[in-house]
């Protein structure tokens, strides 16, 4: 390579990083400022371990987070379980926030980056932290999202304005500033479904299903004496024989459920003006479900659970057991034994409320008597007429 030669690659990669370095600042001169601020947490000292209630309020909605006998809960769902580590996760990040950039700015211009105090499009969502006294410890406001802006042409991911890669935030209800943060923050909404432990029962093991239709004619029972036994119609009348195919999708219920929601207040029946379906499943385990199903409601159905529960107090002893073996069997027997309360003792902490279950759930299971049954071939032999006896005569007579 000679020295001509040198030289132009060298402006060419003059040329390239400049255009590069060009690009780069064109895409994040958003961040830049001249404030001493980027970089500080955004709410300095945060005790984070001292919060017991967060609100959040967004226009005319509100949501409180409130820790009572040290479980968090959502007081908008009739103090339902709240989802901790969701809860933890945000006041984890919340202490970590570090301001990106920060400007002063008068309250007419609040509106234009979503922080205006009250109600409408324009204003912010307000998220208090308080004690377990109810005392504030910091007041957040949070605005609009600070947008990337796309590089070219805006793709079906980015949209004409970009990707979210920041918000507008302001530090107290009356401050003079607004900060920018580099995290969006984008599930912060005043939603209690949002928030809710999702944790729910499940059936294993199931010995006995029964549903009880609306209509009595539709209702049926499958029972099977161990585990891999096969599933039998219980009180089957003549000619209704079981198709195993049909029964694959009803017999495990209830495996994996959930839920969308729960219904605020006490405890109520799930019906509506009907009457419900009842499903009782009865486990090899000794667990009893009672499940209540009532209308259907966009794509929900609104479900309620009592679970029951009789386990075995004594350990059958085997055939050929040792001695030497018995100890270890017994803690074995006593450590399930204990892991079935558990369950029984969490399960029956959901029963306290009326929950909305998606159709997916228990669509498979509202199957009618008939639906489950085999259908009948037809197989009625051809009638004898008098033109098909004289015909049979004759064959018979050449024979």
């Amino acid at each position: 390579m000679n020295l001509k030669q040198l030289g132009i690659l060298i402006v060419a990669v003059v040329v390239i990083g400049g255009a590069a370095l060009l690009l780069h600042n064109k895409q994040s001169g958003a961040w830049s400022t001249g404030s001493g601020e980027a970089g500080k947490k955004l709410l300095g000292d945060f005790p984070v371990n001292d919060v017991a209630h967060i609100a959040i309020k967004e226009g005319t909605n509100e949501l409180n987070l409130v820790k009572k006998d040290d479980l968090w809960r959502v007081h908008e769902r009739a103090d339902y379980p709240a989802n901790f580590q969701q809860i933890s996760e945000f006041l984890l990040k919340a202490r970590d926030l570090k301001i990106v950039q920060t400007e002063e700015i008068g309250p007419s211009q609040l509106g234009r980056m979503g922080l205006a105090q009250g109600q409408g499009s324009n204003a912010a969502v307000v998220v208090e932290f308080k004690d377990q006294n109810d005392k504030p410890i910091r007041t957040l406001l949070l605005g609009k999202k600070h947008m990337k802006k796309p590089t070219g042409a805006p793709s079906q991911v980015e949209g004409e304005d970009g990707v979210p890669d920041g918000r507008y935030v302001q530090v107290g209800q009356d401050s003079k500033t607004v900060d920018v943060i580099s995290d969006p923050l984008e599930n912060m909404e005043a939603k209690p479904d949002q928030w809710l432990n999702k944790d729910f029962f499940r059936v294993e093991k199931p010995k006995a299903i029964e549903v009880e239709m609306p209509v009595a004619t539709n209702s049926w029972k499958l029972t099977r004496e161990t585990e891999a036994g096969e599933w039998k119609l219980a009180s089957a009348k003549k000619g209704e024989d079981l198709d195993s195919s049909k029964v694959s999708g009803v017999s495990s219920p209830f495996t994996s459920p959930s839920f969308n929601d729960v219904i605020a207040g006490a405890k109520a029946e799930p019906a509506g003006t009907n009457k419900p379906t009842v499903v009782d499943i009865q486990t090899f385990d000794g667990f009893d479900y009672n499940i209540k199903l009532g209308d259907k409601t966009n794509d929900d159905y609104l479900t309620t659970l009592t679970v029951t529960g009789q386990f075995s107090k004594a350990r059958e002893l085997g055939k050929d057991e040792k001695p030497e073996d018995r100890a270890r069997l017994d803690k074995q027997f006593a450590d399930a034994q204990q892991k079935l309360a558990d369950k029984l003792k969490q399960e029956q902490g959901y029963e306290h409320w009326t929950y909305m279950v998606p159709s997916w759930v228990v669509d498979p299971l509202l199957k009618s008597r008939g639906e489950l049954l085999a259908e009948k071939t037809n197989s009625t032999p051809e009638k004898v007429t008098g033109t098909n006896q004289v015909s049979a005569a004759v064959s018979a007579a050449k024979d």
